[in-house]
């Protein structure tokens, strides 16, 4: 089963309309297991009240948040 089709269920924040990991440990879970999904690294960063996920997929930067809890890609 890929990492962007199961349920997330830690804490969330919402930030301009986009629903965010609240804390960074979790985050930093998640990007982990996305890194070990795409095979290049994913790292966390702080956007306003929440964190999202940060790396590369085939030479494009992307960012992940979350909806409906599940990964979503923020670009």
């Amino acid at each position: 089963m890929t990492v962007f089709a199961a349920s997330i269920f830690d804490a969330t924040v919402v930030f301009e309309g986009n629903e965010l990991f609240k804390g960074q440990g979790a985050a930093r879970g998640w990007a982990d297991k996305v890194a070990a999904e795409i095979g290049s690294p994913v790292s966390v960063e702080k956007v306003g009240t929440g964190w999202v996920l940060c790396g590369n997929v085939d030479g494009v930067s992307c960012r992940w948040g979350i909806l409906g809890q599940r990964l979503k890609r923020l670009d």
